[in-house]
């Protein structure tokens, strides 16, 4: 594949503040830590370097991939190598999206995998493990039970029952049959099926389905996963989770960050609660909140506790308690050697609302780095964009606007009225002088006049391109086909389709291809084809 970049702003689909995070501005310093480059990184090495739960990590990795790890020998590596003090990581987290989901869920581990090399590169005396979180406590199963590929939605419609990391896959099987079923004959096809039906038709959780599927895909990179819905892990949070729900820190943190954020002119994605955690079991996971009376309830399942019952809850069975969207970022960074998190637009936002609360419980605050964001198409659709006279920064803007610029471009006639509306200005302007002169008070009756007429003008102006863009029909339909193949539904590729089409035409090499072209800290629009 070839490669082209463009700024992300040139996109128009990206926020302000994020777009504010890329370009340095001054206002945001105070939300964030290191910048994200290589003087950044060496900084945040320095601050990391006194990580102390390296052997526990490795350990409960080793146990939660069990024999995968026999036949992924780059991941077993990685594993090992975190129990060393000169190893560290950068992560990326998403939800468990059945298949993957959108494309953006591949992007994101391939930032993490060229993001890790990049640095290995510049820091040989070190090495950097690429991390996948996967978010398997997460409960919203109507976000992540469908992909869309070929146009085609595809679902697992069941009911969701508390994490959905825990959820059994045994009911998937005609899900995975549907989406194989676009899938058409060939190598790469009979290839996917086969680590799809390996992944999902097990019979395990959701989490180990997942866990089993994205290190197909990505072993070969020593991609390592992590599902921290564990005992272990959670016994070196729990201090925190009790502070959070105890003393309400993490709120009052946060809401300040987030009031500084608004003054300072950017927008915020998350609201903190008073308590950040959720009471998770094996039927639900429901927030916990305090009562009037001063004990902490766990919603809709008339489960109470007084302080002292809840702290001692806490520290038994701190799998019980499960972080939220703000939480979750902190619990990262506590049982990680971690520098790095690598996020989509909205979730940079929302981690710039976070410092405060990190500096709070001294925990270092990770460089923040926006996951690559890519449109993927071939050779004949780039020389569509190119016979038309566009070019990839052009392709972005709204159909009606390409449809404008092209019959303007093409045209023989000339399409303004600019000259003659100058020649009229001129005109009315001669006639307010002798109006006035006449009587003063004429002029505002003048002004009406003219102000009809350029009206007028305009109207005409338009009937003009409309009358000349039916002379090119032709072309302009060819526009359309080509924004709604770059850009289905109006929006990003990798927002909406699945990666599958594109492994069926490239098989291993997209992965390949993609490590190879994005660069995570460049911050640029990556076009390959």
């Amino acid at each position: 594949m070839k490669a082209t970049y463009i700024d992300y702003s040139d996109t128009n689909s990206f926020s302000k503040t994020l777009i504010a995070y890329l370009n340095n501005d001054a206002a945001l310093a105070p939300f964030y830590g290191n910048r994200p480059d290589l003087a950044g990184f060496k900084d945040q090495l320095e601050q990391k370097k006194n990580f102390a739960h390296r052997e526990l990590l490795s350990k409960a990795l080793t146990d939660q991939y069990g024999d995968l790890l026999s036949s992924s020998p780059e991941v077993a590596q990685n594993i090992l190598r975190l129990k060393d003090a000169n190893t560290f990581t950068v992560t990326t987290g998403h939800q468990l999206n059945i298949f993957t989901g959108p494309l953006y869920f591949i992007f994101k581990i391939v930032t993490a995998i060229k993001l890790a090399k990049d640095l290995k590169d510049a820091y040989p005396e070190h090495e950097f493990v690429p991390v996948y979180w996967m978010a398997t406590e997460d409960h919203d199963f109507a976000e992540i039970n469908h992909t869309r590929v070929f146009g085609k939605k595809i679902a697992w419609d069941i009911d969701a029952l508390a994490a959905t990391g825990r959820m059994n896959t045994e009911s998937i099987g005609e899900t995975v049959r549907q989406y194989a079923n676009t899938f058409g004959l060939s190598e790469n096809a009979t290839k996917l099926t086969e680590l799809v039906e390996e992944a999902y038709l097990q019979g395990s959780s959701l989490a180990d389905a997942t866990r089993t599927f994205v290190n197909s895909l990505f072993r070969e990179y020593g991609l390592v996963i992590i599902d921290a819905d564990r005992k272990e892990f959670k016994k070196l949070f729990a201090p925190t989770i009790e502070q959070d729900i105890v003393k309400e820190k993490s709120f009052h943190a946060i809401e300040k960050t987030s009031k500084a954020l608004m003054d300072a002119g950017f927008s915020t994605q998350v609201h903190a609660r008073e308590i950040n955690f959720f009471y998770l079991t094996d039927e639900y996971r429901e927030r916990i909140v305090r009562t009037d009376d001063g004990r902490f309830e766990v919603l809709h399942q008339d489960l109470f506790f007084t302080e002292e019952e809840l702290k001692k809850e806490i520290h038994a069975h701190p799998e019980r308690f499960s972080p939220n969207v703000v939480m979750r970022p902190l619990y990262q960074e506590i049982i990680l050697p971690n520098l790095a998190y690598i996020g989509g637009g909205a979730e940079i936002v929302y981690w710039l609302q976070l410092k405060a609360n990190f500096e709070q419980y001294k925990v270092p605050f990770p460089i923040l780095i926006p996951r690559n964001s890519a449109l993927i198409t071939d050779d004949q659709t780039a020389g569509k964009i190119f016979r038309l006279d566009f070019t990839f920064k052009s392709i972005f803007r709204s159909s009606e606007t390409l449809k404008k610029d092209y019959v303007k471009r093409i045209t023989k006639h000339r399409l303004n009225l600019t000259d003659e509306w100058m020649e009229f200005n001129a005109i009315f302007g001669k006639i307010k002088l002798r109006a006035h002169k006449i009587d003063p008070s004429l002029g505002p009756s003048t002004d009406a006049v003219k102000a009809r007429l350029k009206k007028a003008v305009n109207s005409l102006e338009k009937k003009l391109l409309k009358a000349e863009k039916r002379n090119h029909q032709d072309a302009l339909i060819q526009i359309d086909r080509l924004k709604d193949r770059l850009f289905p539904n109006g929006g990003l590729q990798e927002r909406t389709e699945n990666f599958a089409e594109l492994y069926l035409k490239h098989g291993d090499e997209l992965v390949r291809e993609l490590v190879k072209s994005f660069k995570p800290l460049d911050f640029k629009f990556t076009i390959l084809y």
